[in-house]
């Protein structure tokens, strides 16, 4: 589909960007538009891939498995949304193609329900051809590419060469950091690699890639937080560790748990729980790092040069700021989302720390 042009039941887009009004609006507008021009079929959005060539770049593990609480809020009938991400064998490790499944509820018109950037409640939108456009009539639902998708679909069922395939390939690519394979209901093949530590008698994996391969799907993927897990006859179990902490002392405070469970009829299914207790700490020193992060990111946007101390401060400025939102510093998140372009251009190390703080604090704002 990525070497193909946009149609009326699929789209493609080089990145989403959900942390900002627009960002979130656009997303909305084209699931809206994709479950109104296929009643009775999925329509699809992917995600890493350049407009004008077609070329798969890919874009970063995206785990938000809270995308259908932001569909729930802006759209009246809302679709069944999922987003998967999804390997290809030349990309880097770290990048995934993100597929967006958009199923309709069949029968029904789905609607902006209030008012988002500069859509308003009330509106409908529909794909005329590749274009997502606005209708603010009475709609007749028409079905034209149930056929079309079917067979699409039908030609992307796996088998077992590449079952075997991506086990391999899985292995070969990740022989650092100890592979580990499991069948489940004899269908199923999930692999697993990380770092190892063991502390107090318990087991935890950073640098964790977890992929299931049946379905090519990369269902975790991270290099700074840590992970346990657990894994019986029919389920897999993933608990992630947040590590937050003030002047080199931290903890690290379960986030979220994703359960697995595979059934007899060769199906699943995937459930989330966020388990974060945001943790508390003394406000007089929070208003002290909350200012020195401030001031950090005038120098940056003013170009001043950081003084060595400076240096060490900034790599903790995202997990800070989102320890201060966490304790009702409710002007950090924007100062954290202001940060980002002088972040970008400081150090990759720092970006992407703060790439992870955005990912956590979307997943709490979501839930």
């Amino acid at each position: 589909m990525a070497h193909n042009d946009e149609n009326s039941f699929y789209d493609k887009k080089r990145k989403l960007n959900i942390g900002e009004k627009e960002g979130k609006a656009k997303l909305l507008k084209h699931i809206c538009a994709l479950a109104n021009s296929n009643p009775k079929n999925n329509s699809y959005i992917v995600i890493g891939v350049e407009d004008e060539d077609n070329q798969i770049i890919g874009v970063d593990f995206f785990d938000d498995s809270k995308i259908q609480n932001l569909v729930n809020a802006y759209l009246d009938n809302p679709p069944l949304v999922a987003y998967e991400n999804i390997p290809f064998p030349h990309l880097p490790s770290d990048k995934v193609v993100g597929l967006v499944s958009i199923r309709p509820l069949e029968g029904k018109l789905c609607s902006f329900r209030k008012n988002i950037w500069k859509y308003y409640g009330g509106t409908v939108f529909l794909r005329d051809g590749s274009i997502s456009m606005p209708k603010v009539f009475d709609i007749e639902i028409k079905n034209v590419n149930s056929e079309i998708v079917s067979a699409i679909e039908s030609h992307a069922q796996n088998n077992i060469e590449l079952t075997l395939d991506g086990v391999f390939d899985f292995m070969n690519s990740r022989k650092d950091y100890h592979p580990n394979y499991k069948v489940f209901k004899e269908y199923f093949v999930v692999c697993w690699a990380g770092k190892e530590k063991r502390q107090n008698g318990e087991t935890y994996y950073s640098r964790v890639d977890i992929e299931l391969i049946n379905e090519h799907v990369k269902l975790f993927y991270s290099e700074l937080d840590e992970v346990s897990i657990s894994l019986t006859d029919d389920q897999f179990k993933i608990v992630e560790y947040l590590q937050l902490g003030l002047q080199d002392t931290y903890e690290y405070y379960p986030l979220e748990e994703v359960v697995i469970t595979f059934k007899d009829n060769a199906g699943y299914d995937i459930e989330s729980k966020l388990l974060f207790e945001p943790p508390q700490f003394d406000r007089k020193t929070l208003y002290h790092l909350y200012n020195s992060n401030n001031a950090l990111i005038d120098k940056l946007k003013n170009k001043i040069p950081l003084s060595k101390n400076e240096e060490k401060d900034i790599a903790n400025l995202p997990a800070t700021y989102l320890i201060c939102y966490f304790n009702d510093f409710s002007e950090a998140k924007e100062r954290l989302e202001e940060a980002k372009p002088y972040l970008k251009t400081y150090d990759d190390a720092v970006y992407s720390i703060y790439k992870e703080s955005i990912r956590v604090l979307r997943k709490v704002r979501y839930s």
